[in-house]
């Protein structure tokens, strides 16, 4: 099985290959600069591999939330390779594949906390509890405040994710025993995307290009200026 993932939700383009039992990532620091090299690296990468667009199995992508410009873009390229070759897609939070990260850098059984800058002085987050086997979501995708953030939050609790750039003092502050990973780990890795997207294959949980949407927690009437 072949699956080719993206994550462009942060200022990071992820990129992962799955080739059988094989995985390789490509992590890019982009910035705002997905639009113009999404493409290239994803023919670059596939080049290196001595692939064709229609030698890949599925394609995955990560939904969100984050950046709005930067998901679209992922998404848009995602579904425009899933139209063209004709291949079943997989959509996956990138707050799902962010808490993997938690795995790679500690086994401890505790609460993991992805927590990405949403603007506006709001975070992004989720809790899981990491366990043997996948993560085990245990809060539903949540768009907050950060007194929100403090309240919703157990002590003891890994927390990892770019929201850190601009809270970590007060986190470290308001929640007991918090852990703060290394930034290394504070945005999603390519091999995380196609980790997750073969276990929701596995489970038949495949999207196409009319059923796959982005992960947008902000409401609609935010974008809305009143004069």
């Amino acid at each position: 099985m072949k699956i080719l993932g993206i994550d462009t939700s942060t200022k990071f383009l992820s990129i992962g290959i799955l080739d059988n039992a094989k995985i390789y990532e490509y992590n890019l620091e982009l910035g705002r600069k997905h639009s113009s090299l999404l493409a290239v690296s994803i023919k670059r990468v596939l080049d290196a591999l001595g692939w064709r667009g229609s030698d890949v199995d599925y394609f995955a992508c990560g939904l969100g939330p984050g950046s709005f410009t930067g998901v679209r873009i992922g998404l848009s390229a995602i579904k425009g390779l899933g139209w063209a070759l004709k291949k079943p897609l997989v959509g996956i939070s990138t707050l799902d594949i962010l808490a993997q990260n938690a795995r790679l850098a500690d086994k401890r059984h505790v609460s993991v906390v992805p927590a990405l800058d949403a603007k506006r002085s709001f975070i992004y987050c989720s809790v899981y509890k990491n366990k043997e086997g996948p993560l085990e979501r245990t809060m539903p995708y949540a768009l907050v405040t950060l007194d929100e953030f403090f309240k919703k939050i157990k002590p003891n609790s890994i927390v990892l994710g770019d929201a850190l750039t601009l809270y970590k003092d007060q986190i470290l502050k308001n929640i007991r025993g918090t852990r703060i990973l290394e930034k290394d780990y504070w945005y999603p890795v390519g091999r995380s995307i196609v980790s997750l997207a073969l276990e929701k294959i596995k489970k038949n949980k495949i999207d196409n290009v009319f059923s796959i949407k982005p992960i947008y927690l902000y409401p609609k009437e935010c974008q809305i200026k009143k004069y």
